[in-house]
Protein backbone atom coordinates (compact mmCIF):
# COMPACT_ATOMS: atom_id res chain seq x y z
CA UNK A 1 0.00 0.00 0.00
CA UNK A 2 1.38 3.28 -0.98
CA UNK A 3 1.86 5.64 2.20
CA UNK A 4 2.18 9.36 2.60
CA UNK A 5 2.28 12.09 5.77
CA UNK A 6 0.17 14.94 5.53
CA UNK A 7 1.96 18.15 6.89
CA UNK A 8 1.20 21.78 7.55
CA UNK A 9 2.40 25.24 9.17
CA UNK A 10 0.89 25.61 12.68
CA UNK A 11 1.31 28.05 15.41
CA UNK A 12 2.02 30.80 13.01
CA UNK A 13 -1.20 33.12 14.14
CA UNK A 14 -2.44 33.33 10.35
CA UNK A 15 -5.21 32.42 8.74
CA UNK A 16 -6.42 32.07 4.95
CA UNK A 17 -9.29 31.52 6.18
CA UNK A 18 -11.72 34.28 6.23
CA UNK A 19 -14.48 33.96 9.85
CA UNK A 20 -11.92 31.41 11.22
CA UNK A 21 -9.19 32.49 13.88
CA UNK A 22 -5.30 31.22 13.47
CA UNK A 23 -5.85 28.84 16.48
CA UNK A 24 -9.26 26.91 14.73
CA UNK A 25 -7.73 26.55 12.04
CA UNK A 26 -4.45 24.93 13.97
CA UNK A 27 -7.04 22.66 15.40
CA UNK A 28 -9.22 22.02 12.55
CA UNK A 29 -5.90 20.75 10.36
CA UNK A 30 -4.55 18.76 13.10
CA UNK A 31 -7.75 16.78 12.70
CA UNK A 32 -6.40 15.95 9.03
CA UNK A 33 -2.81 16.25 8.65
CA UNK A 34 -0.05 13.34 10.48
CA UNK A 35 2.57 15.90 10.95
CA UNK A 36 2.79 19.69 12.59
CA UNK A 37 5.42 21.98 11.24
CA UNK A 38 5.83 24.14 14.84
CA UNK A 39 6.66 27.38 14.34
CA UNK A 40 8.84 27.81 17.44
CA UNK A 41 9.95 31.89 17.23
CA UNK A 42 12.11 32.68 14.45
CA UNK A 43 9.33 33.65 11.87
CA UNK A 44 6.29 33.55 14.07
CA UNK A 45 5.25 31.63 17.58
CA UNK A 46 5.53 32.44 21.26
CA UNK A 47 5.61 29.53 24.43
CA UNK A 48 1.47 29.96 24.06
CA UNK A 49 1.22 28.78 20.80
CA UNK A 50 3.51 26.35 20.83
CA UNK A 51 2.13 24.82 23.94
CA UNK A 52 -1.17 24.64 22.62
CA UNK A 53 -0.24 23.13 19.40
CA UNK A 54 1.94 20.37 20.85
CA UNK A 55 -1.00 19.49 23.47
CA UNK A 56 -3.32 19.34 21.15
CA UNK A 57 -1.17 17.43 18.52
CA UNK A 58 -0.23 14.73 21.34
CA UNK A 59 -3.16 14.41 21.82
CA UNK A 60 -4.06 13.39 18.36
CA UNK A 61 -1.33 11.01 17.75
CA UNK A 62 0.38 14.42 15.18
CA UNK A 63 3.80 14.04 15.09
CA UNK A 64 5.93 17.17 16.08
CA UNK A 65 8.37 18.97 14.31
CA UNK A 66 10.49 22.03 14.63
CA UNK A 67 9.68 24.34 11.68
CA UNK A 68 12.68 26.66 12.30
CA UNK A 69 13.64 29.88 10.19
CA UNK A 70 15.30 33.42 9.81
CA UNK A 71 14.99 35.35 12.73
CA UNK A 72 12.90 37.47 10.89
CA UNK A 73 9.75 37.82 12.46
CA UNK A 74 8.60 41.65 10.81
CA UNK A 75 9.03 39.66 7.42
CA UNK A 76 7.51 36.37 8.29
CA UNK A 77 10.86 34.52 7.38
CA UNK A 78 10.35 35.18 3.98
CA UNK A 79 13.53 37.39 3.33
CA UNK A 80 16.75 35.72 3.01
CA UNK A 81 19.41 37.49 5.18
CA UNK A 82 23.17 37.27 5.62
CA UNK A 83 23.41 35.83 8.55
CA UNK A 84 26.98 34.35 9.85
CA UNK A 85 26.95 31.17 10.31
CA UNK A 86 27.40 30.69 13.69
CA UNK A 87 24.79 32.63 14.44
CA UNK A 88 22.27 30.92 12.26
CA UNK A 89 23.19 27.76 13.46
CA UNK A 90 23.10 29.01 17.60
CA UNK A 91 19.48 30.68 16.18
CA UNK A 92 18.02 27.54 14.65
CA UNK A 93 19.26 25.46 18.13
CA UNK A 94 17.70 27.99 20.16
CA UNK A 95 14.49 27.77 18.29
CA UNK A 96 14.49 23.74 18.25
CA UNK A 97 15.29 23.55 22.04
CA UNK A 98 12.21 26.00 22.79
CA UNK A 99 9.97 23.79 20.90
CA UNK A 100 11.42 20.60 22.61
CA UNK A 101 10.08 22.35 26.07
CA UNK A 102 6.69 22.51 25.28
CA UNK A 103 6.53 19.24 23.38
CA UNK A 104 7.77 17.59 26.60
CA UNK A 105 5.52 19.28 28.47
CA UNK A 106 2.71 17.59 26.33
CA UNK A 107 3.90 14.24 26.84
CA UNK A 108 5.67 14.21 23.22
CA UNK A 109 8.37 14.92 21.33
CA UNK A 110 10.07 17.00 18.07
CA UNK A 111 10.82 14.45 15.73
CA UNK A 112 11.81 16.14 12.68
CA UNK A 113 12.81 19.48 12.04
CA UNK A 114 12.05 21.38 8.57
CA UNK A 115 13.15 24.87 7.30
CA UNK A 116 10.86 27.37 6.42
CA UNK A 117 10.01 29.75 3.99
CA UNK A 118 13.38 31.76 2.67
CA UNK A 119 15.63 29.84 4.98
CA UNK A 120 13.90 26.47 3.38
CA UNK A 121 14.65 27.59 -0.32
CA UNK A 122 17.98 29.14 0.61
CA UNK A 123 19.11 25.71 1.81
CA UNK A 124 17.48 23.95 -1.42
CA UNK A 125 20.28 25.55 -3.78
CA UNK A 126 23.05 27.14 -1.16
CA UNK A 127 25.68 24.93 0.53
CA UNK A 128 26.52 27.41 3.41
CA UNK A 129 23.22 27.57 4.22
CA UNK A 130 22.84 24.02 3.74
CA UNK A 131 25.56 23.69 6.10
CA UNK A 132 23.78 25.45 8.52
CA UNK A 133 20.92 23.86 9.02
CA UNK A 134 22.55 20.65 9.20
CA UNK A 135 25.04 21.71 11.86
CA UNK A 136 22.05 22.63 13.74
CA UNK A 137 20.32 19.50 14.09
CA UNK A 138 24.03 17.95 15.00
CA UNK A 139 24.33 20.34 17.74
CA UNK A 140 20.89 19.40 18.82
CA UNK A 141 21.56 16.17 18.50
CA UNK A 142 24.73 16.27 20.49
CA UNK A 143 22.11 17.12 23.53
CA UNK A 144 19.59 14.90 22.82
CA UNK A 145 21.78 11.67 21.52
CA UNK A 146 19.39 11.47 18.11
CA UNK A 147 19.83 13.78 14.99
CA UNK A 148 16.45 14.82 13.51
CA UNK A 149 15.42 13.81 10.15
CA UNK A 150 14.96 16.84 7.67
CA UNK A 151 12.03 17.39 5.74
CA UNK A 152 13.05 19.02 2.63
CA UNK A 153 12.87 19.27 -1.13
CA UNK A 154 13.89 15.68 -2.87
CA UNK A 155 17.29 16.60 -4.97
CA UNK A 156 18.16 19.26 -2.95
CA UNK A 157 21.30 20.48 -1.91
CA UNK A 158 19.81 20.57 1.97
CA UNK A 159 19.02 16.90 0.83
CA UNK A 160 23.01 16.08 -0.28
CA UNK A 161 24.50 17.63 2.70
CA UNK A 162 22.13 16.09 4.98
CA UNK A 163 22.83 12.54 3.77
CA UNK A 164 26.44 13.23 3.42
CA UNK A 165 26.45 13.94 7.59
CA UNK A 166 24.36 11.03 8.15
CA UNK A 167 20.84 12.92 8.98
CA UNK A 168 17.69 10.85 7.79
CA UNK A 169 16.38 13.00 5.19
CA UNK A 170 12.38 12.78 4.51
CA UNK A 171 11.41 14.27 0.75
CA UNK A 172 8.38 16.62 0.82
CA UNK A 173 6.16 18.00 -2.04
CA UNK A 174 3.86 20.87 -1.50
CA UNK A 175 0.22 20.39 -2.80
CA UNK A 176 -0.92 23.97 -3.60
CA UNK A 177 2.73 25.20 -4.74
CA UNK A 178 3.37 25.54 -8.62
CA UNK A 179 6.74 23.66 -9.50
CA UNK A 180 9.30 24.60 -11.99
CA UNK A 181 10.19 21.50 -14.35
CA UNK A 182 13.84 21.61 -12.70
CA UNK A 183 11.38 20.07 -9.39
CA UNK A 184 11.72 23.33 -7.71
CA UNK A 185 8.83 25.75 -6.54
CA UNK A 186 7.94 28.57 -8.59
CA UNK A 187 8.34 31.88 -6.83
CA UNK A 188 5.53 33.67 -5.08
CA UNK A 189 6.06 36.35 -6.87
CA UNK A 190 5.12 34.82 -10.00
CA UNK A 191 1.37 34.65 -11.16
CA UNK A 192 -0.10 31.26 -10.49
CA UNK A 193 2.48 30.25 -8.14
CA UNK A 194 0.23 29.30 -5.38
CA UNK A 195 -2.45 27.04 -6.08
CA UNK A 196 -6.15 28.07 -4.39
CA UNK A 197 -8.28 25.72 -6.79
CA UNK A 198 -8.72 22.68 -4.30
CA UNK A 199 -10.23 20.11 -6.91
CA UNK A 200 -6.41 21.26 -8.58
CA UNK A 201 -5.16 20.40 -5.29
CA UNK A 202 -6.66 17.40 -4.05
CA UNK A 203 -5.96 15.72 -7.65
CA UNK A 204 -2.35 16.56 -7.40
CA UNK A 205 -1.83 15.24 -4.03
CA UNK A 206 -3.75 11.89 -5.10
CA UNK A 207 -1.45 12.07 -8.34
CA UNK A 208 1.96 12.59 -6.37
CA UNK A 209 0.93 9.53 -4.15
CA UNK A 210 -0.10 7.30 -6.77
CA UNK A 211 2.24 8.36 -9.21
CA UNK A 212 4.88 10.44 -7.95
CA UNK A 213 4.91 13.18 -10.48
CA UNK A 214 3.71 16.75 -10.13
CA UNK A 215 3.09 18.94 -13.40
CA UNK A 216 4.91 21.94 -13.75
CA UNK A 217 3.94 25.25 -14.24
CA UNK A 218 4.57 24.70 -17.68
CA UNK A 219 2.92 21.48 -18.65
CA UNK A 220 5.56 19.14 -17.96
CA UNK A 221 5.69 16.36 -15.82
CA UNK A 222 8.02 16.36 -13.19
CA UNK A 223 9.43 13.27 -11.13
CA UNK A 224 8.40 14.07 -6.84
CA UNK A 225 9.04 11.16 -4.67
CA UNK A 226 7.76 12.32 -2.10
CA UNK A 227 6.79 10.95 1.60
CA UNK A 228 5.47 13.64 2.61
CA UNK A 229 2.73 16.43 1.14
CA UNK A 230 2.92 19.70 2.76
CA UNK A 231 -0.87 21.60 2.97
CA UNK A 232 -0.07 25.40 3.46
CA UNK A 233 -2.31 26.42 6.45
CA UNK A 234 -2.28 30.39 4.95
CA UNK A 235 -4.08 29.52 1.57
CA UNK A 236 -7.40 30.22 1.56
CA UNK A 237 -10.20 27.18 2.36
CA UNK A 238 -6.80 25.20 4.09
CA UNK A 239 -9.24 23.43 5.70
CA UNK A 240 -11.76 22.19 3.99
CA UNK A 241 -9.04 21.19 1.76
CA UNK A 242 -7.33 19.16 3.73
CA UNK A 243 -10.27 17.00 4.62
CA UNK A 244 -10.88 16.78 0.74
CA UNK A 245 -6.89 15.65 0.17
CA UNK A 246 -7.30 13.46 3.17
CA UNK A 247 -10.58 11.97 2.15
CA UNK A 248 -9.64 11.40 -1.27
CA UNK A 249 -6.35 9.72 -0.54
CA UNK A 250 -8.37 7.30 1.76
CA UNK A 251 -10.21 6.86 -1.67
CA UNK A 252 -7.37 5.84 -3.58
CA UNK A 253 -5.75 3.22 -1.16
CA UNK A 254 -3.52 5.23 0.17
CA UNK A 255 -2.44 5.06 3.89
CA UNK A 256 -2.17 8.64 5.87
CA UNK A 257 0.83 8.24 8.31
CA UNK A 258 3.76 9.72 9.84
CA UNK A 259 7.27 9.62 8.71
CA UNK A 260 8.32 10.16 11.78
CA UNK A 261 7.05 9.43 15.63
CA UNK A 262 7.84 10.37 19.02
CA UNK A 263 9.87 7.53 21.07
Amino acid sequence: MTVLDLNADLGEGVSGDPGVEPAQLDDLLLQEITSANVACGGHAGDGASMSRVCRRAAGLGVAIGAQVSYADRAGFGRVRLDVPHRTLVAQLVDQVVALRRHATDAGSDVTYLKPHGALYNAAADDAEVARAVVDAVLADAERTGTALPVLTLPGSVLATVAAERGIVVVAEAFADRAYTRAGRLVPRSVPNAVIDDESDVVARVVRLATERVVRSIDGVDVDVPARSVCLHSDTPGAARTAALVRRALHDAGVEVRPFAVAP
